[in-house]
């Protein structure tokens, strides 16, 4: 009696080249997890530790001036899908959900957050501007999202998403854009187009923001990818302070929010706040 070690016939299933990308889907979304070490366990605290003092630093006496003297905008806004992820939520089904996230293992940072298949991922643009937010390089400016996620399953999963990526072990996106608000605040994260959101932007979220914010449009910095329609002009244009005469700098990303897009807005900010209020 012969037993069966495999298929031999030359269906589908045993083509090499199937059971190839079989094996590479396996092997990737199998990531490294962190692993529970008594040693990686007291790093972790340690790091909590720093982590909450450093924002309880930042949060305290907060004093926006400090961007109006450095040249920083004092609300730097973000759309979420392909400008500050690579993704389009409405494309996606299933909430991120810790245990499958993408681990970097020399960092062990949370760098993919997972729906599905799909690997969730900030562009380079975007993680270097929340890492030197983070570390305290632009005094006296917050964070806030502008996003038009198409249905409530996509505002949850983009929520999901920037509760699990990481600029740094412990330090999710979401701790980040909460930084110099009052605890509990959200109105920072205006995510979605539920009423009284909707698909325009400067009809709906920016003037949300500007209410919930206190924050003047001039003094705003805003990076959307503008593929679906041009969400930076509408707000330029349409959403202007009356005393200033002007509304919030802009930066378009076609290609997602890269290092040079950050680096160009910021300095073109800087120009702008130093022609008219220096």
């Amino acid at each position: 009696m012969s037993s069966v070690v495999g298929c031999l016939c030359c269906c589908p299933c045993s083509s090499p080249r199937r059971r190839l990308r079989r094996q590479h889907q396996s092997s990737f979304f199998s990531s490294p997890r962190r692993k529970t070490t008594p040693e990686n366990n007291a790093r972790k605290r340690r790091s909590a530790s720093r982590r909450i003092l450093r924002m309880m630093a930042l949060s305290k006496d907060f004093d926006a001036s400090h961007a109006d003297e450095n040249g920083y905008p004092r609300l730097i806004v973000f759309d979420l899908d392909a400008c500050f992820w690579n993704q389009e939520m409405y494309q996606l089904r299933d909430v991120c959900e810790p245990k499958n996230n993408v681990i970097d293992e020399k960092t062990g940072m949370c760098v993919g957050a997972v729906s599905g298949r799909t690997v969730i991922k900030m562009h380079e643009g975007s993680r270097k501007a929340l890492t030197e937010y983070y570390e305290g390089k632009y005094p006296g400016a917050r964070l806030a999202t502008a996003s038009s996620a198409d249905t409530p399953l996509a505002v949850k999963i983009g929520q999901s998403a920037l509760r699990n990526l990481e600029i740094a072990p412990g330090v999710s996106a979401a701790s980040v854009f909460a930084i110099g608000w009052e605890k509990e605040f959200d109105g920072n994260m205006q995510i979605g187009r539920t009423p009284p959101l909707s698909a325009n932007k400067a009809q709906t979220h920016f003037p949300i923001l500007r209410k919930f914010t206190n924050i003047e449009y001039h003094k705003m910095l805003f990076f959307d990818d503008c593929n679906w329609g041009d969400h930076c002009g509408a707000v330029e244009s349409q959403c202007v302070e009356p005393k200033a005469g002007l509304g919030p700098a802009i930066q378009r990303t076609p290609r997602g929010l890269g290092v040079k897009e950050w680096e160009t807005a910021l300095m073109k900010y800087k120009a702008r706040h130093e022609q008219y209020f220096k």
